[in-house]
């Protein structure tokens, strides 16, 4: 599958803006394996507080970023889009490592595999890295669920 921009990145997550950590998909193969970027800016609202003296992206964005980037293979991988009666949440982050800090002007690339998919229960293998290096590693699991009012 050809690459995907930001413009039909927005088509399979429900995240915007200060919140959509996925810039560009660069490689995808359904029910495979997905890589994606994401451009790390001093622009990133979260820096101003993490840390001011030495801007770092948490730990915990550089997972969502993950949890993103398993999404976008999820639905491409079930030949689907999102509606608007569910959500893929996510159930499970195990396994999470952090190797290396990552900074403004780094380019995070989001390295995710699927290992399993059962009903709405979907198991990822993932990883962040910036030049070659070893950012981030976890497990990831998703679960639908219907939105309720």
């Amino acid at each position: 599958m050809e690459q995907l921009d930001i413009h039909e990145i927005v088509k399979y997550l429900p995240h915007r803006f200060p919140f959509l950590l996925v810039d560009r998909v660069l490689q995808v193969t359904p029910g495979e394996s997905l890589l994606a970027l994401k451009n790390v800016s001093i622009n990133e609202p979260f820096f101003q507080g993490h840390f001011p003296l030495r801007p770092v992206m948490p730990g915990v964005l550089i997972v969502e970023a993950l949890a993103q980037a398993s999404g976008i293979l999820g639905f491409i991988s079930k030949n689907t889009m999102p509606d608007a009666a569910s959500l893929y949440y996510l159930a499970g982050i195990d396994n999470a490592r952090f190797k290396r800090v990552v900074e403004p002007g780094d380019q995070l690339y989001l390295h995710v595999k699927l290992v399993k998919a059962r009903l709405d229960v979907w198991k990822f293998e993932a990883h962040a890295s910036v030049d070659g290096d070893m950012a981030c590693s976890v497990d990831l699991t998703t679960v639908k669920k219907d939105i309720t009012s």
